[in-house]
């Protein structure tokens, strides 16, 4: 069988970068460049009241909340949150209440809003296509941000991270304003419910709403086999993502070997094959190390559909990163090489996870150590049952004492970083804490950081998005 080339879909993928990496104004940027523009729904819920709490200065999220199905919640959020001119000098973010599963938890609606509100942001004004990506690793506020995603009129999901099996059918069921499921996994064979009823926000929105199509994000042939078997309600295409591509990277089959730099060796079982992927006759596109020209003509040759770049879109101007911290990185690219290391220690969800050296940021040992431990945003927490039976949360980067109090091994926490703090304050939100401090930021970047030098003219220190499209369209022959 030939590989399901569709025209209708462009030849570049945006990474789905979170926290807010990915924003409404890279997907749409890219998406009027001819690409497949991605917003990414991790932490959505936090990033938009914190947003709010930040003034919304230019009046866009107001804006976009006002155009929602949930005029009686929009209200309230903005009453809520919205804070003219900012929060004072000092001021923390307010904390939101902790999420739970297979209750109807008050981020629900926060985490709808904020789907909604991203993804109708990244729509307006244009007729491209924009996706969005969640992890399955953080699996409590998917199914209300697909919801909000899906009023805002979203084209496409992708989700990795795991193996998200039941999504198509929740997406079935959103799109008719039926309740939905999905089944959470912990450690040591915990199971769980998580449940969302659009209802809870009121009567159901008037007719059906689309139902995107479904790509999920893999690593191995084998995953796309099984995606495409046993998967209720079908997946519609695949994107194929190497141990190159940064942020949380499947880990190596079989037993953990390590390098002299301390990160997982990839062996031939973790190898892709082509073959298979085009057997299955569906679209697909290549991640990681995929970010050039060459990459996308290798891609092509395999049958792909495209390829989807993360890297050289986050280090362009439209994208979420904070500007001191892309500048420092894209300087740092100019004069010499920079460190990217796949840690397999870092992330709490025991996935490796690629960290880039900067300084002033978790990746530096003094840093890291210096930083408090605490658990307060939770996206990464791992599920568990207790002593009782009953269903309980912990992280491996909370304070060492209650994780083992919660029956965690002491050894599970060496090196782990809280990521959700750590992504917020790259993207410009970092929360302060008591002693008057802020918390650290933390960079991720795929392999291909070093052609960010390919897309700086002369004498320029930034590029776009655009930017990024064009050049690695240019002389391909593939067209978008």
């Amino acid at each position: 069988m030939h590989p399901v080339v569709d025209k209708s879909w462009p030849r570049l993928i945006q990474g789905g970068m979170g926290v807010a990496i990915s924003n409404w104004r890279l997907a749409r940027a890219v998406s009027l460049a001819g690409g497949l523009g991605v917003v990414s729904g991790t932490g959505i819920d936090t990033v938009l009241v914190r947003r709010l709490q930040d003034g919304d200065e230019d009046g866009h999220i107001r804006r976009a909340l006002a155009e929602s199905p949930w005029p009686v919640l929009a209200r309230d959020i903005t009453a809520r949150y919205f804070r003219p001119g900012g929060r004072g000098a000092g001021e923390p973010y307010v904390r939101l209440p902790t999420w739970n599963a297979g209750v109807r938890s008050p981020r629900a609606a926060l985490a709808m809003m904020g789907g909604f509100v991203e993804c109708w942001l990244a729509k307006r004004g244009h007729a491209g296509r924009i996706g969005v990506n969640l992890l399955t690793k953080a699996p409590l506020p998917n199914l209300p941000v697909l919801y909000g995603a899906m009023s805002a009129g979203i084209d496409v999901v992708l989700m990795g991270a795991g193996i998200p099996r039941e999504v198509p059918e929740a997406l079935d069921r959103m799109a008719d304003h039926q309740a939905a499921a999905l089944r959470g996994e912990g450690v040591g064979g915990t199971r769980f419910d998580i449940t969302f009823d659009p209802e809870w926000n009121g009567p159901a929105q008037a007719g059906p709403l689309q139902r995107p199509p479904f790509f999920p994000v893999i690593g191995a042939h084998s995953l796309a086999l099984l995606m495409d078997r046993k998967t209720p309600g079908g997946v519609e295409g695949f994107v194929v993502e190497t141990a190159q591509s940064g942020g949380h990277s499947a880990p190596p089959r079989g037993a953990k070997h390590l390098n002299p730099d301390g990160e997982p060796i990839y062996g031939p079982r973790d190898e892709v094959d082509w073959q298979v992927m085009r057997d299955l006759g569906k679209p697909f596109y290549i991640a990681g190390g995929y970010g050039s020209r060459r990459g996308l003509a290798e891609a092509l040759a395999r049958g792909a559909q495209g390829v989807q770049v993360g890297t050289l879109f986050a280090y362009c101007e439209e994208s979420g990163m904070a500007p001191p911290l892309r500048e420092r990185v894209l300087a740092a690219v100019r004069t010499g090489p920079v460190n990217v290391r796949t840690d397999p220690d870092a992330s709490p969800t025991g996935f490796p996870f690629k960290v880039v050296g900067v300084e002033g940021t978790l990746s530096e040992p003094a840093i890291y150590a210096a930083r408090p431990r605490r658990c307060d945003l939770g996206y990464l927490r791992e599920a568990y049952t207790d002593s009782k039976g009953r269903l309980r949360f912990r992280c491996a980067a909370e304070p060492v004492q209650g994780y083992v109090a919660k029956g965690g091994r002491a050894e599970d926490t060496v090196g782990r970083k809280c990521l959700c703090n750590g992504l917020m304050a790259t993207a410009g939100f970092a929360q302060r804490i008591q002693n008057g401090d802020v918390e650290p930021p933390i960079l991720t970047s795929g392999d291909a950081i070093h052609e960010t030098r390919n897309l700086m003219a002369p004498g320029h220190t930034a590029y776009t998005a655009r930017d990024v499209v064009q050049y690695l369209l240019a002389g391909s022959g593939a067209g978008v």
